[in-house]
């Protein structure tokens, strides 16, 4: 696959792109679409298989265009390029693969009309466009921080209509995106990683084509204010104004959705120039967290909000999906128990045993960086993150895809799970793992297992003495 010509690859990229648009138009996330939609309901509806032979053929060719040239790109500017030519499709085209920015509207309506939405879901005012949402998601509080909720309410208070705050809401992804693509070169260049491959990683991937930009997800502007944050602060470091303002911008990243946090303690290692110490992580790292905390904090207030929105997370978790390994886990010790007789919920335990070696493994990842590259392990706290939370979506996967893309040296394993998760959500935004959980839990389960064992063995390995010559 690497020998594809780049010119050929571009255009194939720029048809998967085009089908991937034909797809939104005739199938996708449209707002009089119905809300429990099947993979079997989706294929007798209207134009059903249409729908998903564009879908599927559109997904397939932009994924094995982005996967050809992932290490052979030309350049940063051709790079830059051909992701612009994939995204343009996708700009005019209707929601595709998530309803997600029709709760947006509805939560900015919200707090438009005075209700704090971490105390009262969208049903309460009740939104214009409530019939649009999800049944799941309408008397459930906002998991996004007070930053969005404030462009949200920004965003509805302008437009006044649906079909506007959709156009703004996509253009504040695209704004997300494009501050990415000017940071990431920066990472990039301090790893000496090529930058066109760090785009390329990136930005070309499937995921941000549909779920970023298509979807208009706040993810976008989230990872763009955390990549640009760390950027500055790894172009300056030691300087308190630069730091301050990194800091800051991680803490606006963390008010869009409070898991941007994670890479807070990182940066603060990042700021420090020469060797770790107590000392020094005091005076440099000090002015990234005390940026980062005074933007949460200002935004919060500014907003007249409270801190409700951390324990908003929470409600994500009420989806349930193989595509997590806790929640795969605890499903399959309830398939494994109903031959015996026995009903058991084991999701509580699972779940909150992912949460428990999350915590352990970024303290441990943390303390590992201060004598090696936070950069990297940065990026792996967030590829940690995303794997141990109790819910995983496919657009979950760019936040450490954009760090990884331009810190690590190695990019199968990472890139692999961006390509499966390019396939996972159909163009009307119903999930497949909801329809794959006898087959995909075990599997999953199956995964984690042969890859503790891998790290046990690797491990064991890793302290054997090295024989003498």
């Amino acid at each position: 696959m690497s020998g594809v010509p780049h010119h050929l690859a571009r255009w194939i990229g720029l048809a998967g792109s085009a089908l991937l648009a034909v797809a939104a138009f005739l199938g996708g996330a449209l707002p009089d679409s119905p809300l429990r939609s099947t993979p079997v309901s989706i294929w007798q509806g209207p134009n059903g298989p249409l729908v998903l032979a564009t879908w599927l053929v559109g997904t397939a060719l932009l994924a094995y265009a982005w996967w050809a040239l992932r290490d052979t790109v030309p350049s940063t500017r051709w790079a830059l390029t051909t992701v612009g030519l994939w995204l343009l499709p996708l700009l005019v085209a209707p929601p595709l693969a998530s309803r997600d920015v029709y709760a947006y509207a509805c939560q900015g309506a919200s707090y438009v009309a005075g209700i704090n939405p971490y105390e009262q879901g969208v049903s309460a005012l009740p939104c214009p466009w409530l019939d649009t949402i999800s049944y799941i998601w309408r008397d459930t509080p906002a998991p996004y921080g007070p930053l969005f909720v404030v462009l949200a309410g920004a965003v509805v208070k302008a437009t006044g209509s649906l079909t506007g705050a959709i156009v703004v809401f996509r253009l504040i992804a695209v704004a997300g995106v494009a501050l990415t693509a000017v940071s990431l070169p920066v990472l990039a260049r301090r790893m000496g990683i090529p930058a066109g491959r760090a785009i390329w990683l990136a930005l070309a991937c499937p995921l941000v084509a549909v779920h970023l930009v298509a979807g208009a997800h706040n993810d976008a502007l989230m990872v763009g204010l955390l990549v640009a944050g760390l950027a500055v602060i790894a172009s300056r470091p030691g300087r308190p104004g630069p730091l301050l303002a990194g800091g800051a911008l991680l803490g606006l990243a963390a008010a869009i959705k409070v898991t941007a946090a994670v890479v807070v303690p990182f940066a603060a290692l990042v700021a420090i120039v020469g060797g770790y110490s107590i000392r020094a992580l005091l005076r440099h790292g000090g002015w990234v967290v005390g940026g980062a905390v005074a933007a949460v904090v200002g935004v919060t207030v500014a907003a007249g909000l409270d801190f409700g929105w951390v324990s908003g997370l929470a409600s994500g978790g009420d989806a349930i999906a193989w595509t997590s390994p806790s929640t795969a886990i605890g499903q399959t010790v309830g398939y494994l128990a109903v031959p015996f007789g026995g009903h058991v919920d084991a999701l509580p335990v699972t779940r909150g045993i992912g949460v428990a070696v999350l915590a352990l493994l970024l303290v441990w990842l943390w303390w590992r960086a201060r004598t090696r590259e936070p950069l990297w392990h940065a990026a792996v706290a967030l590829a940690a993150t995303v794997a141990l939370a109790p819910i995983f979506h496919p657009w979950y996967w760019i936040w450490p895809l954009a760090l990884l893309a331009a810190t690590a040296r190695r990019t199968g394993w990472f890139t692999v799970v961006a390509l499966v998760a390019s396939f996972l959500v159909l163009p009307d935004g119903t999930g497949l793992p909801r329809f794959t959980k006898t087959v995909g839990a075990p599997l999953m389960t199956l995964l984690v297992i042969a890859l503790v064992v891998w790290l046990v063995r690797s491990a064991r390995v890793a302290r054997q003495p090295v024989a003498a010559d």
